[in-house]
């Protein structure tokens, strides 16, 4: 504590901060959380549970719990282009004709929750399973399946929605969390769940009793973060944060800018005897451009998300010494894999005309998930024979453009847990939503498990006058991405060719077969896919949660590694991209990590019944 006296007494002078409350005088904190997103908001409510601890949140937006684009829940991308997004550009797409792509990211109280699609589908179990043999002992399905259902306040179907074909196993969700989880009145209008369902159906595609099990392979009505009473989405912040914010432990500053973390001059030893280095504040930038200080007695805790976090360490020092010595950045621990592995999944949109006619206020969250089986059929070794016999190549491709922070011989380890997923253990690796708006019936896919490995670095533009992040996913870097997205383009103009749901769309819009032919090519298909995808904005890796040599940033109790008190918990620990969406895996590891932070016992393993 002398030592964040002495720290203060040197370095802070009095500023007026625009907050959710009263500030304190004294700006010292015992944790200090970057980012009021869709983790550090969790982490928020629960460190100040405690009513002995004080908790301040730096986040660069505002309040918008009243903001329209943001309760919405009919229709998807309302508050995109507005204040509220940061709308990144990502660099130029070499493997794509150089195309550059916008990074939709929340930009407010409640971070990404406040603009996303509200999708709640939960990770595959058996992909869970793998970040243990990664080096993160005790993270697996049945540890974090407790937290998926402690973060949730599940609202079963009403009968007019069980009715139009909404099921649910009620023993696969929890009922006293924090995020209202349920289905919106406008959802699974009419007889479209049954129309699309056959069609599914037809293919081979079960309709699954509930998507939130951990077996996600089938058809869907998926759910959504909202209040079906009041028909309002449920983002972090509402859910979260507004219900305690009056505590006053609690502080959220916002419009306030993290820029780098301050370090002591002490240096605590580790276990292993390496240094580690102890951060003593945060220094932000306020909504008039001053340069501040917020310091931490205990932790500093970065959750500013998968496009962010590696930037703020890499200002802090933290990174890779090459690029660090690019700013004239002192490195203060030498870790080379921030702001590596970034995964993104390319999203592409297939269009038919439709006769539903329904109305532009209803939202249909139709889904279908299908493995590399389904894709392939008779196929399948062939594929699996070509991927496997490749990851020597492309291991070498990813470590040539990992600013020599990886081997190919590590890349090659992950590359092949990754294809032994896909191949032998049979998870998931296409997601289909088929949409039936006013005029047509829309259908995005991606796939789930990209290959392709890129980056994300600080660069000198500034943004709020923290450094811009050069965001770069290397989309179709490796073929084999290029090779199940047409895969899934394929499965799905089949299914819109299948009655029902062919007698309710009748024509191709995009891309129609005078542009890829119906018996196009793989070669066909990518010259399409690489001309009109966009990203998914599920970016996750950057400050990856695994064994540090393997090109690990955080250890399993997510502390930076060399750091003493410093923790990353957002998407970008999350080691490789997950089946599902993020906003329901992210939940439940942020309760997981607010345990682990707080040295309370982590709770019980469960596992589910299967029905």
């Amino acid at each position: 504590m002398r030592l964040v006296q002495a720290f203060l007494s040197i370095l802070l002078v009095p500023f007026n901060v625009v907050s959710t409350q009263s500030v304190s005088s004294a700006v010292c904190y015992d944790y200090v959380i970057v980012g009021g997103g869709t983790c550090g908001l969790v982490l928020a409510n629960r460190l100040s549970e405690d009513s002995n601890v004080t908790v301040a949140i730096i986040e660069a937006g505002g309040s918008v719990f009243d903001n329209p684009n943001v309760t919405i829940t009919t229709g998807f991308g309302h508050g995109y282009f507005t204040p509220i997004d940061y709308a990144y550009n990502s660099t130029p797409q070499v493997y794509t004709g150089n195309s550059t792509q916008t990074y939709h990211s929340g930009k407010a109280l409640g971070g990404t929750s406040t603009i996303n699609g509200a999708t709640y589908i939960r990770a595959e179990t058996a992909q869970i399973d793998g970040w243990e043999d990664i080096g993160n002992t005790g993270w697996n399905w049945s540890s974090l399946w407790p937290y998926y259902k402690k973060s949730e306040n599940f609202q079963p179907p009403t009968p007019s929605q069980a009715a139009h074909g909404i099921t649910y196993q009620a023993d696969a969700h929890g009922y006293h969390g924090h995020v209202d989880v349920g289905w919106s009145v406008h959802d699974a209008p009419g007889n479209t769940t049954a129309i699309i369902g056959q069609s599914w159906n037809k293919l081979g595609y079960p309709t699954l009793q509930d998507d939130n099990t951990g077996n996600l392979r089938g058809f869907y009505v998926w759910p959504r973060t909202l209040n079906r009473t009041a028909d309002i989405r449920a983002d972090a912040a509402r859910s979260y944060f507004w219900p305690i914010a009056d505590r006053p432990n609690l502080h959220a500053y916002t419009f306030t800018t993290a820029n780098r973390l301050l370090w002591s001059e002490s240096v605590e030893q580790s276990n292993d005897h390496s240094n580690r280095l102890t951060a003593m504040g945060v220094q932000v930038i306020n909504s008039e451009g001053f340069n501040q200080t917020i310091a931490a007695s205990k932790e500093v805790i970065i959750s500013a998300g998968s496009l962010r976090s590696p930037v703020v360490l890499e200002q802090s020092g933290v990174g890779n010494p090459q690029i660090l010595s690019q700013y004239g950045i002192k490195t203060q621990v030498a870790l080379p894999n921030v702001g590596e592995n970034l995964q993104d999944q390319p999203n592409t949109n297939i269009v038919y005309s439709s006769t539903l006619n329904l109305s532009q206020y209803d939202y249909p969250p139709f889904v279908t998930f299908a493995t590399a089986q389904d894709l392939f059929e008779t196929n399948t070794s062939a594929v699996e024979s070509y991927i496997r016999s490749q990851i020597p190549i492309y291991a070498a491709q990813i470590a040539a453009l990992s600013h020599n922070s990886t081997t190919a011989i590590i890349q090659e380890r992950l590359l092949t847990q990754q294809t032994d997923l896909i191949f032998n253990q049979s998870v998931p690796v296409a997601e289909m939503l088929t949409a039936p708006f006013t005029t047509a019936i829309s259908n995005a896919f991606w796939d789930l498990l990209p290959f392709s490995r890129g980056s994300v670095h600080m660069t000198s533009t500034l943004i709020n006058g923290s450094a811009q992040p050069a965001i770069n996913p290397n989309f179709f870097m490796l073929d084999k991405d290029t090779i199940f997205q047409a895969g899934i383009a394929r499965v799905v103009r089949r299914a819109l060719s299948t009655p029902p749901l062919a007698d309710v769309a009748p024509a191709e819009l995009v891309p129609n077969t005078t542009a890829v032919p119906s018996d196009a090519s793989d070669d066909e298909w990518a010259a399409w896919l690489k001309q009109t995808y966009t990203p998914n904005s599920h970016p996750l890796g950057t400050c990856a949660m695994m064994a540090r040599e393997l090109g690990g940033v955080v250890d399993l109790e997510l502390r930076v590694y060399g750091t003493a008190n410093v923790r990353v918990v957002d998407a970008s620990v999350l080691p490789y991209q997950i089946q599902g969406h993020l906003t329901s895996t992210l939940y439940a590891v942020a309760e997981r990590a607010s345990d682990i932070i707080r040295g309370l016992p982590l709770a019980r393993p469960e596992s589910l019944r299967m029905i």
